[in-house]
């Protein structure tokens, strides 16, 4: 420890020259450890003009004035001391030398706290000097570590104890710097303003895993029972190193997900969250957790978390996928082109996984199917028959979705082979049909007549129907020209304008259809004869032996079913034109008339009978039932 003796004569000698009023020079604050000892050095002046009587001193604890009645620490005329510092002070300085350095041994933790000297010169020469030590008593030692500890840079931890009691010294060492990388240990020994301290120096450098390692320092007095430890725990900074995230995601669309971030920081970063490079979130802490409501189509894509702080930051990203049915596609509007030309129609769609599109026309497959978000379709030099509607169809493991566009195909007027004349039971008919976008107009020509018809003519019974792109047009002659028939049908639109022919096609099936209907007539007449002449034939035989079998006759004879069915008529115009053939009346093409014969036949009479029947081959249904 510091020399009294040394240090005392030259404060005395400075005190001398520069003031001669009253003065004490102490320390201000001086430190020891619980049940040591302290010493607090004290050197006090008094004015060259007072001639003490006697020089005496008194130490006061808290206060410095007596009519406070402070508690006496010590006092040189009596050993009259307040109770909790009997036998544990005495003086060791020299008063009539000025010296008024304390010692107090076996200190306590109620010692702590300020200590005022008061000199005695006798008479009235007494003063209370208003300089204080303040003495602070520890049960611990004081480590002190720097305000910031960073991973990987060089540290100091000083371990400090006091070492202001003469009577005994203090000895110092580390524990639990196991798992420090080369740490070494050294001593120093700090004297400032008479107090004196003792250092041992910890030197090594933190890693992230070094925080909250906790690190010990003891003091232990040799040759006593004081010994005395203090424990810390490192609070080492480091930057983030190491994020954690979700794996990569496939989540349903309108689902909840949940996105999670945990950091391995000091201290915790701040966390931020990024969909691509568009901020969704930021807060503090070691861990985030991000919560997608009703998830979207939109929020697929790359997410980032963000971890930083003063020392680093790091960031780990993973991807969302947002799984979801193709959305209806988007193809072209409705279009009307020239036959000849070339279409082109797009669908495209959005859809995950990515959809199939699969292009139909007026429901047949028309195309291959790809896997894609967009499909095109090349329909050159369309025909008129690539007319109708186009649909594109997208479909995932999800769902399906489809959208319909109109190609409407303009053309000129074509004939079509059912064109033709045909007599009819009052004149001649004549169609003429065609196929034409837009719809064309069709006119007749007689040119042996020179007659024009068209859809203002009323003299032949000008008709004219359209059923989509079909348009048929009919006339009606009274009477076939003297010079033969010739009629000439021409068809317009703005593509085009054709005239063709017209033939009377059916001229000869009509005279054969004549003639087969005369003979089918006579022949039906004889059948009729010859039925109603066998049937009044055995109606007479029956007579003849009525009475002889009456009575072996059964309760129900049996019946002759004949019937004979007309329905010879040619149709030679349209379905209101129908003539009759065979001269046959209407009554008799109305209905199939059934004639009931009741016949008896004997045993014997019996194959004759069905023979006779069987010779009827002019009846549609003959029918005998014997018993």
């Amino acid at each position: 420890m510091w020399s009294l003796e040394f240090i005392l004569p030259v404060l005395l000698v400075i005190l001398k020259g520069s003031l001669a009023q009253w003065t004490v020079w102490m320390p201000k604050d001086i430190s020891t450890m619980r049940n040591s000892c302290v010493v607090i050095p004290c050197t006090f002046m008094y004015p060259s003009s007072v001639r003490p009587y006697g020089v005496h001193g008194i130490w006061y604890f808290g206060q410095p004035y007596p009519e406070l009645y402070p508690p006496v620490v010590f006092k040189s005329r009596t050993e009259i001391v307040h109770e909790s510092f009997k036998g544990r002070t005495k003086l060791l300085g020299d008063l009539k030398l000025r010296n008024c350095t304390l010692q107090i041994s076996n200190i306590g933790m109620e010692h702590s706290g300020k200590y005022y000297f008061r000199a005695d010169l006798g008479s009235s020469n007494v003063y209370t000097y208003p300089d204080f030590s303040e003495v602070k008593v520890l049960d611990q030692p004081i480590i002190n570590v720097p305000e910031e500890v960073v991973s990987d840079s060089p540290l100091d931890v000083t371990c400090y104890v006091p070492d202001n009691c003469p009577d005994m010294t203090p000895e110092m060492k580390w524990f639990n710097i196991e798992g420090l990388e080369n740490p070494e240990i050294s001593s120093d020994y700090v004297e400032d303003s008479n107090t004196a301290v003792m250092a041992a120096v910890l030197s090594f450098t933190p890693s992230y895993f070094h925080n909250g390692k906790v690190l010990g320092c003891k003091v232990h007095y040799p040759n006593t029972s004081l010994s005395y430890e203090r424990l810390i725990s490192l609070d080492v900074k480091y930057a983030p190193r190491e994020v954690e995230v979700n794996q990569s995601l496939e989540v349903m669309e309108g689902s909840t997900v949940y996105l999670s971030c945990t950091v391995d920081s000091n201290p915790p970063p701040r966390i931020t969250w990024l969909q691509e490079d568009t901020l969704v979130w930021e807060e503090t802490g070691q861990n985030s957790t991000l919560v997608l409501m009703e998830i979207q189509p939109s929020q697929e894509g790359l997410y980032t978390c963000i971890a930083d702080n003063d020392y680093g930051s790091r960031n780990q990203s993973f991807y969302l996928a947002v799984k979801f049915p193709p959305r209806e596609p988007s193809v072209n509007s409705s279009l009307t082109v020239l036959e000849g030309s070339s279409v082109v129609l797009h669908c495209s769609t959005e859809g995950n996984p990515v959809p199939t599109l699969t292009w139909f026309k007026d429901g047949a497959l028309i195309s291959n199917i790809v896997a894609s978000d967009l499909s095109i379709l090349e329909i050159p030099n369309i025909s008129y028959e690539g007319d109708g509607e186009y649909r594109c169809l997208a479909e995932n493991e999800h769902g399906r979705a489809s959208s319909s566009v109109n190609i409407t195909v303009e053309y000129a007027p074509v004939f079509l082979p059912e064109s033709k004349c045909t007599l009819i039971r009052d004149g001649i008919q004549c169609e003429c049909i065609a196929s034409a976008n837009p719809e064309p107009a069709i006119q007749f020509h007689l040119p042996d007549l020179n007659i024009t018809i068209n859809e203002t003519e009323s003299q032949f019974n000008y008709y004219s129907h359209t059923d989509g792109y079909m348009t048929t047009s009919m006339i009606k002659l009274k009477e076939k020209p003297s010079s033969g028939l010739h009629v000439l049908c021409t068809i317009s639109n703005m593509y085009g304008t054709e005239t063709v022919k017209l033939e009377l096609q059916q001229e000869k099936k009509f005279i054969l259809a004549v003639v087969i209907g005369a003979i089918g007539g006579v022949v039906v007449i004889a059948f009729i004869i010859a039925a109603v002449r066998y049937i009044s034939h055995s109606n007479q035989k029956e007579n003849v032996t009525g009475s002889a079998s009456f009575s072996q006759q059964p309760e129900n004879p049996p019946m002759l079913y004949s019937s004979v069915k007309h329905n010879l008529r040619k149709k030679v115009g349209d379905e209101s034109d129908y003539q009759n053939i065979g001269g046959l009346s209407e009554s008799d093409q109305r209905h199939d008339d059934v004639n009931y014969a009741s016949l008896d036949f004997s045993s014997s009479g019996r194959q004759a009978a069905e023979a006779s029947a069987q010779t009827d081959s002019g009846s549609d249904y003959t029918e005998i039932k014997t018993k």
